[in-house]
């Protein structure tokens, strides 16, 4: 499969709608993000591993899970899980020049990795993008949370609930995508402490690795 087929099979299952979103799916190109070893299957709707026990995700769950978060421009995005960096470029894609993507990466090397593929696109260089590791089970640093919370918050991996840390950066109006065991869950934020939360079943996710 090529890189059009692949955009035209997720746009054809339904799960890449938005006009935006599509762009930054054929500007984002998966064959960069991914190890030397499967560039040959970068464009299976499948995912793939990336090492240390991490894959970066099926492109259906990234479509997927991108639309049910609705990201916008200007809009301050937190990413748990960055991996080697795919959804991050297509996140940074879709804020623009306006907004920002603070991506959480527990283990180091994948942070370099993530870091290292970013650079075809300049989103690190023009601060578009800010990567750290830490548990991303607990949000992120202090000192990166925008006055208000942020917008959005997306994560990459499983964990048994949604943290409260999460919901507390978190601005009103503001929604999490995440995965909590085999479920995507959509959290939106109604006030300090009311949320609506809507499940969608049927997926698999690596777990999300906390200290």
């Amino acid at each position: 499969m090529n890189k059009e087929e692949l955009l035209n099979e997720l746009i054809g299952s339904g799960a890449l709608r938005t006009p935006e979103l599509i762009e930054a799916f054929q500007k984002i190109d998966r064959r960069k993000f991914v190890l030397e070893e499967y560039e040959a299957e970068a464009y299976g709707n499948f995912p793939l591993p990336i090492g240390y026990g991490q894959t970066t995700s099926q492109p259906f769950t990234v479509a997927f899970m991108l639309e049910a978060l609705n990201p916008a421009v200007g809009e301050k995005i937190l990413e748990i899980g960055t991996g080697s960096g795919w959804q991050t470029a297509i996140l940074a894609e879709m804020v623009g020049d306006e907004g920002k993507v603070t991506g959480i990466e527990r283990i180091p090397e994948l942070k370099k990795m993530s870091e290292a593929n970013l650079d075809e696109y300049s989103f690190v260089e023009d601060e578009k993008v800010v990567l750290v590791v830490a548990d991303g089970s607990k949000g992120a640093p202090q000192e990166l949370v925008p006055p208000g919370g942020f917008d959005k918050i997306i994560a990459a991996a499983s964990g048994k609930n949604i943290p409260e840390e999460w919901k507390s950066q978190l601005k009103i109006g503001g929604r999490i995508v995440a995965p909590v065991e085999n479920k995507v869950v959509v959290v939106d934020k109604i006030s300090e402490k009311d949320y609506k939360m809507t499940e969608y079943p049927g997926f698999a996710f690596v777990p999300l690795i906390e200290d």
